[in-house]
């Protein structure tokens, strides 16, 4: 594997699950997150942890998509960028949908890993302009983002 793959790889799933800021992906963030502390919602309007964990797939699903330019299933929830909790909002359910995030994330990490590094700067097309190296980097911040949302929603449950 070229090492600018590598590196990528190694960003989106860090060692031991601890990215370089010393936070855990979002698939890491939500161990031990119950059904309870998952959809408790903060304040109106603000998103629960189920629901961040739900973009979170979707957005992890959307680009291997776009690498991969061909057709794939379609993401098993919606509405597709914030898919709805479920109901009920369970055990069963949580469970699943942690499961559903932890397969996007493997599956995005054996897309990057298998990606042609030439491909990287240039065009994927579309009305942005950005590179294919632009939409890995991009889900790798938004993970990181996400992920620093659910570690401060753990904290407000835990304090409220």
């Amino acid at each position: 594997m070229h090492t600018t793959i590598q590196l990528l790889a190694r960003t989106l799933q860090p060692h031991r699950g601890q990215a370089w800021h010393g936070g855990p992906t979002p698939v890491g963030a939500l161990r031990g997150v119950t059904p309870a502390a998952a959809r408790w919602r903060p304040a109106p309007g603000r998103h629960t942890i189920w629901e961040l964990a739900l973009h979170t797939a979707y957005w992890k699903y959307a680009i291997r998509r776009r690498l991969l330019g061909a057709g794939i299933p379609r993401f098993p929830r919606s509405p597709a960028n914030w898919p709805a909790m479920p109901v009920p909002a369970d055990a069963r359910a949580w469970a699943r949908d942690r499961e559903l995030l932890g397969v996007e994330h493997q599956l995005l990490l054996e897309t990057v890993e298998d990606f042609p590094v030439a491909l990287l700067g240039k065009s994927a097309g579309g009305r942005k302009r950005w590179s294919w190296g632009d939409l890995v980097i991009g889900i790798i911040l938004h993970d990181t983002y996400h992920a620093g949302q659910i570690q401060l929603l753990k904290r407000l449950w835990a304090s409220r």
